[in-house]
């Protein structure tokens, strides 16, 4: 790998190696050829070339939509950290993320949770509780029912 890309932080290619890449396909070489020649992995050459084709640019265009404030990364370790502990409250994850760099509010945080399922357990815990509590109704209604009619048998 080229000095050039270890010094990179993100994980997209300068603006002049895309134009070299599409420059070199539109010179007839290959994609193994031009991957070999600079040190690119060939599935990058193919999607850059892809691009080039559909939007001709290999400048970066603008995304839909607002950019996440939580990574797909970040999201997997606030779950591992509810999954090793269920009881975790939401400023302990608050400080978990910090640690990992994505600072986010309470929130965000919650959101990402709900998305992901963490909550589905309470949720459920709550239904089950509704039915318990709808069997109950019915049980003291029959017991009221049934002590009606022994009283009313007594009496007569």
């Amino acid at each position: 790998m080229s000095e050039q890309m270890r010094i990179m932080r993100s994980k997209e290619l300068p603006e002049e190696l895309r134009d070299r890449i599409v420059a070199r396909h539109r010179s007839g070489q290959g994609y193994k050829k031009i991957s070999a020649a600079l040190k690119v992995p060939k599935s990058t050459v193919a999607s850059i070339i892809l691009k080039w084709k559909m939007f001709g640019t290999t400048r970066t265009l603008p995304r839909a939509g607002r950019p996440a404030k939580l990574s797909y990364r970040g999201r997997r370790a606030l779950m591992r950290e509810v999954k090793k502990n269920p009881k975790i409250t939401v400023a302990e994850l608050q400080r978990c993320s910090r640690e990992m760099g994505e600072s986010c509010r309470k929130s965000t945080i919650t959101a990402a949770l709900h998305q992901n399922g963490a909550f589905a357990s309470l949720d459920e815990r709550h239904e089950l509780e509704d039915d318990a509590a709808v069997m109950l109704d019915l049980i003291d209604q029959t017991q009221i029912h049934h002590h009606l009619q022994n009283t009313q048998t007594l009496r007569a």
